[in-house]
């Protein structure tokens, strides 16, 4: 071999029998006119090339064979030509269809993209993948550019026969035809080549073109519109195929004319030449002039001694803060390498923009809207099914694609739908624009149902857990679409559209989790790329402002949030022996089964609050994503600007935040922004509202500096929470921390001796093995104690009997002092505060914790009660069971039950209820104040509801003592001059103690509707009550009805109440608020006091007078506690004609029993002088107080 001869890159052999079978298929002849004649053999040819790829190549996966292949040119010199002279009227001929076929096997593996990881790449795949790239790029233009041999048709009229046939009488061989076709076409749409332009032979525009032209397209929608009928398994290839298609063009452009193209062109021409010109007049500011032709070079000191920098130019010779500037633009950093990360597949990105010709952009806007009439439902709804179940034939890529695909056709409808108002408002046919009925939604229905809202769901969850920033990017674009779609389904004019819309809405804002999700999604974002970060942006502009929409519309918003809760596995528990079946621990025993206990999802409703969620944005992850998607802000449209604008001014103005704006970089980018260098078009829209956010926010941190001097050095960094709150308030946020629970207190079931309960204890933490060697500390403990207490017992009996001869020792104390138990590992120490089975045992050997509070660090002692004896037999108790533990119980029974276990014979201590803490004011000490064991005897006044005449009773206790105190006041001249006859403190203590013993027990006598059940059911008794009620009640009627009867023989008379005393006669007269004297009605005089009958009288109106109701007492009051119905059916109405209404209810009011008069004369004696009346005239039975009195 000679030096400069290179090795070939295939085996000899391999390319001798490939080679032999291309030149065996056929070939062109001088004698047919230049066409391609087939060989003999053609047919076995095409299937011994078929066989090498498959068994040479995938196999040993090598990439031998279609190198071969590329070099022999077999593609566009054998089977382009064979496929092309296969003419129409030949279709049905058995063998060249065979031919076709056998073609079309080759085609599609020789044209499928390679794409490996450099995990998976050999020495081969590098040697072979760039050649054959290459030939695949000229593969797709011979296929493309043959028009007159029509490949792409002749392709469709391979697989027509098999597409014609049903479904169900289709065989494996025509689902495979039509697959291998659908994958011809897939991989042609897939193969792109390097620096290509939409004039390209191998572009998009190109592949759209003739897919147009040779009925690919056609046979798509064909396909589509039938799946799920005619079609089953075809769905993930046309989904393929669609996503190469239409990735990466513009919707916005495809549905424009060529009038608009022309403009939205001439429009980015512009807007590019603008661009150059402010670069230029950035530059020209500090450019060298013409007449400065000589170079310069300075040095600028650093602060380092003997260092320099060198600048050139001469425009650092302006200022310093300029060459500052210009040296910092020759910096170079060396950006720190950092392990390579998984490369992706080039050929599933999406957010690559791709450019069509005219021609191209007319010709798909007529697919997508075809497409989007007939075939959008049913091949969506099928794909998801396909999902849902997990299809063999579905990829973890088709789930990003299917994604992607529903937010580029969603895009679409809604362009589509724009534009077709658009062009009714600019109609001038009035009639039909006022004709014009809103399209439903009906024909993208199937991406708005609540299963694709989960599948959506679940694929965002998983690929966010799974830093698969790639799938979230399709997710969040088909999110933001949908919700885009939505919120026009809201404002359409069909009421079947908004209340899909009210569903959804509900629907999507309902689970918690889609909340937090955006804002991970939002707040994950690195180095992810422009696309993702211009579609985690949208959609979180997009969800803001439609939940904040959607939260004032309906104010009792809920939402469904899921917290973390812990759950014990008790069956688990109870097989492994750490609790008992019948434990009724709750989770604050759970501290010491912390390995049975799992973290579940447990879910609860709450009410939405708008405020408390934006706040989750407000955080400095949330607001570096918007600065650096604002930073490219010379390369973003109006409304890009404008969600970022819109997010700066919720952050500072309406969540009153803008101390997170507050960072010098921030400012620096913000002032780049209206001031240069490379500022925004003045003339566009959105820089007045840039410019004015600027000012304030500028404003607000001046203001905020003159009150936060530290806000200066905090601007260099980054905010977290604490900084923020204590920047905005001025102090540092109070956070409690919160203190940990002791377990629950547990006892030993069943009377058993303390040898038997020390017994279960050590039985229990001897098959805990975590706690197992705490019995050694306590054997331990317990001995220690016990002879340490024994050598205190010998000291204190020697000490004792040296007291005896020395009668001047014997008064010191002879009490031994209490032991400290100290654990001896961090583990014990845990255990004491931890373990309720530990404490359990500790109780019961005698152990005592000191203090109130249960604490982790809470001493435990050995009481000084305890002897010497007394801890040895413990200690033998504890080592007996440690070496001979019981495990079970009761296990001689014949009960049926049989053995218990040591761990059933715990049980949870029951709680003692909290008693009410004695206070000063609780009893009255020597004033004879009601003891504290009557209080069980007494219940609240009024009963359980304080309503009735027992409340109305309360007030008016209340206005009588406020009387009596005017009384005491008023009087007090009075009560001096009878300070002969006034009573003693004795004396009123004496009579006080007496009235509240005679209270107590008429409260002893009455049974409050507070203890009164339903299981009290004694009807005999019921009967007897209400007869004895109903005669006492008849009785009183008669004797009111008597003395209204004599009242009205003897006349009216004029209306006197007179108080005679020894001091003489004092005139009481009714006072009312509103009522005045002409009001008043004359009552009758009543019989004189020297009649039975009047005796009678004189004793119900001293119970109606010491019941002292006022005047200001609203009469429904007083008619509640006597009504009507009380007064004897026999009664004529006449008999209450002349009588007024408010004595009317004062007459009622006096038939009532007389129950404590004997303590009210004794209130009245203490409360005002004694009043010896001679003589007393009731009217109506009721006498009334005065203010004056």
């Amino acid at each position: 071999m000679e030096p400069d001869e290179r090795p070939s890159p295939v085996d000899h052999e391999v390319r001798a029998y490939v080679c032999s079978l291309v030149s065996a298929l056929g070939g062109t002849g001088t004698d047919e006119d230049g066409h391609y004649i087939l060989g003999d053999d053609a047919l076995a040819c095409l299937k011994d090339l078929k066989r090498w790829l498959k068994l040479y190549d995938e196999k040993a996966n090598r990439l031998d064979v279609a190198r071969c292949l590329a070099e022999a040119n077999l593609v566009e010199g054998d089977l382009l030509e064979i496929l092309g002279a296969w003419p129409e009227e030949a279709t049905y001929d058995k063998f060249k269809s065979k031919i076709a076929v056998a073609c079309l096997e080759l085609l599609v593996p020789l044209t499928w993209p390679i794409e490996k990881n450099e995990d998976q790449m050999t020495v081969n795949h590098h040697r072979h993948i760039p050649y054959i790239q290459l030939a695949q790029t000229s593969y797709k233009r011979a296929m493309l550019e043959s028009q007159s041999k029509t490949i792409l048709r002749t392709a469709v009229r391979i697989g027509l026969p098999s597409i014609a046939i049903p479904m169900s009488e289709r065989t494996s061989r025509d689902e495979g035809i039509i697959r291998f076709i659908l994958y011809l076409f897939r991989n042609i749409a897939m193969i792109t080549a390097h620096g290509e332009n939409k004039e390209s032979p191998t572009s998009r525009s190109a592949t759209i073109e003739a897919f147009h032209h040779q009925d690919v397209l056609a046979l798509i929608l064909t396909i589509c519109s039938n799946m799920g009928e005619d079609f089953n398994n075809e769905d993930t290839v046309i989904l393929e195929l669609l996503f190469h298609l239409l990735k990466g063009i513009s919707v916005e452009k495809v549905f424009m004319d060529k009038a608009e193209l022309t403009k939205s062109g001439a429009n980015e021409l512009g807007a590019l030449l603008a661009k150059e010109k402010n670069m230029h007049r950035g530059y020209l500011k500090h450019a060298p002039s013409r007449h400065n032709r000589f170079g310069t070079m300075i040095w600028v000191k650093r602060d380092q001694p003997g260092k320099v920098s060198t600048v050139s130019g001469q425009d650092s010779l302006k200022d310093s803060q300029h060459t500052l500037h210009k040296m910092d633009q020759s910096k170079k950093w060396n950006k720190p390498r950092r392990g390579k990360k998984d490369v992706e597949r080039s050929n599933d990105r999406f957010d690559i923009p791709i450019s069509l010709t005219n021609n191209a952009n007319t010709q798909l806007r007529q697919f997508v809207e075809e497409f989007l009439d007939s075939s959008f439902n049913p091949l969506f709804n099928h794909v998801r099914r396909a999902i849902e179940r997990e299809a063999e034939r579905v990829l973890e890529v088709h789930k990003q694609q299917f994604f992607y695909l529903i937010s580029w056709f969603l895009e679409a409808e809604r362009v589509r739908r724009r534009k077709k108002e658009e062009a009714l408002k600019e109609s001038k046919d009035k009639k039909i624009a006022e004709t014009f009925e809103a399209d439903s939604f009906a024909l993208i229905a199937s991406v708005l149902t609540q299963e694709t809202f989960v599948l959506l769901n679940r694929f965002m969850q998983n690929s966010l857990d799974l830093r698969d920033w790639q799938e979230v990017h399709a997710g969040t674009r088909c999110f933001s679409q949908i919700l885009l779609v939505v919120q026009e389904m809201a404002e359409s004019t069909l009421e079947e559209d908004q209340e899909i819309a009210e569903n959804i809405q509900n629907r999507i804002f309902y689970e918690e989790t889609t909340h937090d999700r955006i804002i991970a999604i939002l707040r994950g974002y690195k180095d992810q790329g422009f696309g993702y970060l211009d579609s985690c942006t949208e959609l979180s502009h997009v969800f803001l402002r439609m939940l904040e929409r959607y939260s004032r519309e309906n104010v009792d918003l809920q939402i469904r949030s899921k917290r973390r809760a812990r759950k014990k596995k008790k069956a688990e528990a109870i097989k492994r022996g750490d609790v008992a079946p019948n434990d009724d621990d709750n989770e604050d025993a759970a501290s010491e089964m912390e390995d049975v206990a799992e973290a579940e999802q447990t879910s609860r409703e709450r009410k939405f609050d708008f405020n408390r969620f934006a706040a989750k944005f407000m955080t400095q992850s949330c607001v570096e994503t918007f600065v650096k998607f604002t930073r490219f802000y010379n390369d973003l449209n109006t409304e890009q600007l404008k969600r970022a604008h819109r997010f700066f001014y919720r952050v500072a103005f309406k969540q009153e935040l803008s101390v997170m704006l507050f960072r010098v970089d921030y400012f620096a980018l913000f002032n780049r922004m209206i001031k240069g260098p490379e500022p925004l078009d003045r003339t566009s829209p959105i820089f007045a509202e840039w410019e004015e956010l600027i000012r304030q926010l500028i404003k607000r941190m001046v203001k905020k500096l003159q009150e936060r001097p530290q806000l200066a050095v905090e601007m260099l960094f980054s905010k977290i929470p604490s900084t923020v709150f204590y920047l905005e308030y001025g102090y540092e946020k109070q956070t409690k921390s919160s203190k940990p629970r002791p377990p629950a207190e547990l006892m030993v079931r069943g009377g058993l001796t303390m040898d038997e309960q020390i017994g279960v204890a050590v039985a229990v933490l001897i098959q805990d093995d975590e706690l197992r060697e705490a019995l050694g500390w306590i054997e331990k403990v317990l001995l220690n104690a016990a002879n340490e207490r024994q050598s205190w017992e010998a000291e204190a009996e020697a000490r004792r009997v040296g007291n005896e001869s020395n009668p001047e020792n014997a008064g010191e104390s002879s009490r031994a002092l209490s032991i400290v138990v100290m654990p001896d590992t961090e583990v014990h120490r845990i255990a004491m505060f931890k373990s309720g089975r530990l404490r359990l045992l500790m109780t019961l050997v005698g152990f005592e914790r000191l203090g109130i509070d249960d604490e982790p660090n809470a001493t435990w002692i050995i009481p000084s009660a305890l002897t010497a004896r007394q801890l040895h037999e413990t200690h033998e108790m504890v080592q007996k069971h440690c070496s001979d533990p019981k495990l079970e119980y009761n296990g001689d029974d014949t009960d049926g039950y049989g053995p218990i276990r040591a761990e059933e014979m715990l049980r949870r201590k029951p709680v003692e209820k909290a008693q009410r803490a004695d206070y000063d004011d609780d009893d009255s000490g020597d004033d004879g104040a009601i003891a504290d064991n009557d209080d069980d005897l007494l219940f609240p006044p009024g009963g359980p509801t304080d309503t009735g005449p027992r409340a109305a009773a309360a007030a008016l206790e209340k206005l009588k003592k406020r009387h009596r105190a005017r009384r005491r006041i008023r009087n007090a001249s009075d009560d001096e001059e009878m300070a002969g006859e006034e009573l003693d403190d004795e004396t009123r203590a004496r009579r006080r103690r007496a009235r509240e013993l005679a209270d107590l027990e008429k409260r002893q006598k009455i049974k409050s509707a507070e203890f009164v059940y339903d299981s009290e059911d004694d009807e005999e008794a019921d009967r007897e009550f209400f007869e004895r009620e109903e005669m006492r009640r008849k009785g009183q009627a008669e004797k009111v009805m008597e003395v209204l009867r004599e009242a009205m023989v003897r006349g009216k008379g004029k209306r006197k109440n007179v108080l005679e005393g020894s001091a003489g006669k004092k005139r009481r007269k009714v006072e009312s608020g509103s009522e005045s004297e002409d009001d008043e009605v004359d009552l009758p005089m009543l019989p004189s006091s020297s009649s039975p009958r009047a005796r009678d009288l004189e004793d119900d109106s001293a119970t109606a007078e010491e019941e002292d109701t006022p005047l200001s007492t609203p009469l429904e009051e007083l008619s509640q506690e006597q009504p009507l119905r009380n007064i004897s059916p026999n009664v004529r109405p006449q008999a209450l004609e002349g009588v007024g209404e408010r004595n009317k209810a004062a007459m009622l009011t006096s038939t009532r029993e007389n129950g404590n008069s004997e303590d009210e004369e004794d209130d009245e004696e203490e409360d005002a002088p004694v009043v010896v009346s001679s003589r007393r005239r009731n009217r109506a039975a009721l006498m009334f107080e005065s203010d004056e009195e």
